[in-house]
């Protein structure tokens, strides 16, 4: 028997995203909420000066217009919220700080914040309007991403892809839809979804790019469904929809999963590192074991990564990296930095990643190998397992089950807060008393009238 129309997947999720509402959402994952914007914030400003963000950030100068009620939050220039949310999602996901959901694989922050909060300016929206419609974008990215499975990410980056419809639900319920009109924007946001892995390959700079068409074109499906257009009611479980053409795994009952009970929100890790997620786990072991130990970089000979095969599909295209960005998906690199520096952060990768000679001696000790039980947890548990050779010819090993910044390992409210003063310090996007400014504000969102960032 057939499912009335009420009962697909996309039609639910888009009446739980109608139907949602601040009072019922629990304060713990209000203030989980909070703390993402306070880190996604942190990471946008970082992403200022950089070449890829200059790029677009001229393109948006020369299509869009001088003046608008949204912030470019690099620059502090207003323009309008289309424009805005592109330069902004580009911002948020150069410097790879932004967060990140494990069983997805999607980096929510940097799709979500950036339509929401252009829009959020734009239509004079409180701080209780926009931290709802932050958690039914996270809500509803996050399940896509699940159902559209590991196929999916094999070849498709899902915050390229996902990310186009959670932009949409978000902005969709800042604009007040139905679950109609919210079920036309997913379906236009779905059928624009796109962003592959090719350019890891060559170092082109399409991540940005990934992120800012996601979240521009969930804001234009959204505006457009709000004033009648129409949008695939199934875009994406349907004969011919997002999972038909982009996966071969697709569960449709992780769209539902859990719907108003589970808030996927929650489960959202905090990048410690900047580099690539999946380099994470195995930095963490590498650093434990090295602490153990007390070992340095000359005491090891070899270090054996044993990972998921995503790892190797995403991280295995890169060789000798040739830009810091490539760099952030150099497993070699990464450990190399912990080895010889004690940290992958934002400093390290801008000095040392690229020319120094300790740190690109380490690289070549790393190798990663395949992983049975770390592939069979991935991607709902993301564990660390490194295996070295020392130089007295003792064999070590460590293992880290939830990676630093994991919901089981996750930061500090006085650690989040660090981070985002340092991102935003990292290329004078804003100093730390700006800094200290807009967190407190964050922290007190539920109650203020709205967010601007200037």
């Amino acid at each position: 028997m057939s499912l009335e129309k009420e009962d697909w997947p996309t039609a639910r999720l888009c009446t739980f995203v109608a139907e949602l509402d601040f009072e019922r959402i629990p304060p713990r994952v209000v203030q989980f909420a909070e703390g993402l914007m306070i880190d996604w914030l942190g990471s946008a400003l970082a992403g200022k000066g950089a070449p890829q963000v200059e790029i677009i950030e001229s393109f948006a100068r020369a299509m869009g217009p001088p003046d608008g009620p949204s912030t470019v939050v690099p620059t502090r220039r207003r323009t309008s919220p289309y424009f805005a949310a592109m330069v902004n999602a580009a911002a948020s996901h150069v410097v790879e700080q932004d967060d990140v959901h494990n069983g997805s694989v999607f980096h929510p922050a940097a799709v979500v914040f950036p339509a929401l909060l252009a829009v959020a300016e734009a239509e004079k929206k409180n701080g209780r309007e926009i931290l709802t419609a932050c958690i039914a974008g996270y809500e509803v990215g996050i399940r896509v991403g699940e159902f559209l499975g590991r196929s999916h990410y094999e070849i498709f980056h899902t915050t390229g892809t996902a990310g186009a419809v959670a932009a949409a639900a978000a902005v969709g319920k800042l604009l007040g839809l139905d679950a109609a009109h919210l079920n036309h924007a997913l379906g236009s946001a779905g059928t624009q979804a796109a962003g592959l892995w090719e350019f890891l390959r060559d170092a082109a700079d399409s991540k940005q790019l990934h992120t800012a068409r996601a979240a521009t074109n969930g804001l234009t499906a959204a505006y457009l469904a709000r004033d009648g257009f129409k949008g695939a009611s199934q875009i994406l479980e349907g004969k011919k929809g997002m999972a038909a053409g982009m996966s071969s795994d697709a569960d449709p009952a992780r769209l539902t999963d859990g719907l108003g009970s589970r808030w996927a929100t929650e489960e959202t890790s905090f990048k410690w590192h900047a580099s690539c997620r999946h380099t994470h786990p195995a930095a963490d072991a590498l650093q434990h074991l090295m602490r153990r130990e007390g070992l340095g970089a000359g005491d090891i000979v070899e270090v054996v990564t044993h990972v998921h095969q995503g790892a190797i599909d995403v991280l295995g295209a890169v060789d000798i990296p040739q830009t810091v960005h490539q760099a952030k998906f150099s497993m070699g690199t990464v450990l190399g930095l912990i080895a010889v520096l004690g940290v992958a952060d934002l400093d390290a990768f801008e000095r040392h990643a690229l020319g120094d000679h300790d740190v690109a001696a380490f690289r070549s000790k790393v190798r990663m190998e395949f992983d049975q039980e770390v592939d069979t947890l991935y991607p709902k548990q993301w564990v660390g397992k490194v295996s070295i050779t020392t130089v007295d010819g003792r064999e070590l090993f460590s293992r880290v089950d939830e990676p630093k910044g994991d919901p089981g390992n996750t930061l500090a409210r006085q650690e989040l807060e660090a981070k985002a003063i340092r991102l935003a310090e990292f290329r004078g996007g804003a100093t730390a008393d700006e800094m200290r400014t807009y967190i407190a504000r964050i922290w007190d969102l539920d109650r203020l009238t709205g967010l601007r960032i200037s």
